[in-house]
């Protein structure tokens, strides 16, 4: 120290720092040690002691890998699966190499129900082909079912060749008319002048020659194609003869009105023949009057049955038939 500078140490004692308050030179001491027993009283038993040194790197990469995983699973976990998928072969084919085109799956074994239905369909469905029914099958049945099989389709395009095609209708041709009010061909959609024809289609399904006899309803342009080679069976409505005056009641009506008029006619014999002689001739000109009445109408038991029928008027069900003549042949 030079001797124009302050010497600190006999300033300030011999104590230097320490507190003036002190008993002795080894009283800072004491404190020291009292306040790591005050640390020690209050430290909790599942507190951990902290790190005087500086960490190791291994346990500072663990934690960061740690740290890392947890960051990355939650990114995962916000995916979709579809976007889980895609980083999953992002990162292979950065790590390991390769094409996206290598991930992608073939699709030409892939089939829809469309083409299951084509596959397992029947024109006709018999009780042997019900027989080990398969799913594939039961689809195709399940669509069979849903067809209306009153009227065809007809594809009239080869008729040069003598070859057409045939289906059932489905609901919206139903609902539309096509096929019965419109032409059955199904590029033509004309409604004057069709004509109904009976078909023997003859055709192969499954590797099996069948026969189907169908109707169809053809305007007469297509049905000249439908007739190329050969006439087919035109389905006309037969006129229903309705029976004359009087011929209204049915048979077995009649039947019994005639056996009424005979048993009639027995009791009346009966009758003349217990009356006496004087009256022999009066009762032989009634039989001869009640003979004729007999013969132009019904007799007298039976008006008392009921009112006379009406011969002029005709039953719902005729008219609902006279109504469908044209629309079912």
């Amino acid at each position: 120290m030079n001797q124009n500078g302050f010497n600190l140490h006999k300033v300030h004692g011999s104590g230097g720092y320490d507190s003036d308050f002190s008993d002795d030179e080894g009283g800072g001491g004491s404190s020291q040690q009292n306040r790591k027993c005050e640390d020690e009283l209050m430290q909790k038993p599942f507190q951990q002691g902290k790190h005087t040194k500086v960490a190791h790197r291994n346990v500072a990469a663990d934690e960061w890998d740690r740290e890392e995983a947890r960051n990355r699973r939650h990114h995962l976990i916000s995916m979709n699966a579809f976007d889980r998928h895609k980083k999953f072969v992002s990162d292979y084919i950065l790590y390991y190499g390769g094409k996206p085109e290598d991930f992608k799956r073939s699709m030409a074994t892939d089939k829809s129900d469309l083409d299951v239905v084509r596959e397992n369909h029947r024109f006709l469905w018999n009780d042997e082909d019900e027989e080990d029914m398969t799913w594939e099958k039961e689809l195709a049945k399940k669509y069979y079912d849903k067809l209306f099989k009153e009227y065809c389709i007809a594809d009239l395009s080869r008729y040069k060749e003598n070859k057409f095609g045939f289906r059932w209708r489905v609901e919206n041709e139903v609902i539309s008319g096509k096929g019965q009010f419109l032409c059955g061909n199904k590029r033509c959609e004309k409604q004057e002048g069709l004509k109904s024809w009976e078909v023997n289609f003859a055709y192969v399904e499954q590797g099996e020659k069948r026969n189907a006899l169908v109707k169809l309803r053809l305007c007469p342009e297509c049905s000249f194609k439908l007739n190329y080679h050969h006439k087919r069976k035109e389905v006309k409505v037969k006129k229903k003869r309705r029976p004359r005056d009087g011929g209204d009641e049915p048979q077995a009506k009649k039947f019994k009105s005639s056996s009424h008029s005979k048993k009639n006619k027995r009791k009346e014999k009966r009758r003349r023949e217990k009356r006496p002689k004087e009256y022999s001739s009066s009762s032989s000109e009634d039989s001869v009057e009640s003979d004729k009445g007999d013969g132009e109408g019904p007799s007298e038991s039976e008006h008392w049955k009921g009112p006379v029928p009406a011969t002029g008027e005709k039953s719902r069900e005729e008219e609902f038939d006279e109504y469908f003549e044209d629309m079912f042949l």
